[in-house]
Formats: structure tokens, sequence, C-alpha cells
């Protein structure tokens, strides 16, 4: 799953693995991993320093997002949400939405694209 460097994930079918744990914080960053990759979407793992965020953007299919651990303000359509670790919430396409890192914070991105 891990290499030595930490460089690389992949996660094979029928191995086990703890989402929390393929990727660790950064001092003042959002660290991605993507461990899935299909042209119907993908499955993205973020860690994201408190204060850091992702500004404002649209894209054309829905996306869950499922809040592993920490907190977050995730803002749809300009309405605010706040999620904590175990909670998640469907992005819907072509709806402006932004995240913010409330306190340390990961998470799985589930892009849906068909």
């Amino acid at each position: 799953m891990n290499d030595p460097a930490g460089k690389s994930i992949s996660v094979s079918g029928g191995e086990v693995a703890k989402a929390v744990e393929l990727l660790n914080y950064q001092n003042g960053s959002v660290v991605t991993r993507e461990i899935v990759k299909k042209p119907t979407g993908s499955v993205t793992i973020f860690a994201f320093d408190e204060g850091q965020g992702l500004s404002e953007h649209t894209v054309p299919f829905d996306a869950l997002v499922h809040i592993l651990e920490g907190e977050t303000e995730i803002s749809i359509a300009g309405q605010p949400h706040r999620l904590q670790g175990g909670e998640m919430i469907l992005l819907p396409a072509n709806q402006p939405h932004a995240l913010k890192a409330l306190k340390r914070f990961k998470m799985i991105l589930t892009k849906i694209r068909s």
C-alpha cells in the first residue's frame, strides 16, 4: 500500500486499508492522494491543515465528501455547512462550492462522472 518514501499510494482489490492512515498532514498545506481513477469517477483522500481550504469552484458532476476526522466548513451555492469526522455531504453538479479547514481534517472525495 505505502512505499517507504510515502510518495505513492495504491489500494489493491481485496486489500484492507485504514483511510485515515493513507496520508499525513503537512503544516500549512493541503495534501492529496488519488487512490482510484476510472473514466466514470475517482476517489481521492485529502488532508487539510487548519485554515487551509479550496476556493469556490464548480464542476460538471456530483461529488461525495466524507469527513474522516477533524472539522470543516463546506459552502454549497453560498450556504455554509459545518461537518465533523463521520459525516458526509453531496456536492451537486454545477453548484459552486468551497471548503475551509476549521481544524485539521481528512476527507475522502468520490467524484461520480456518469
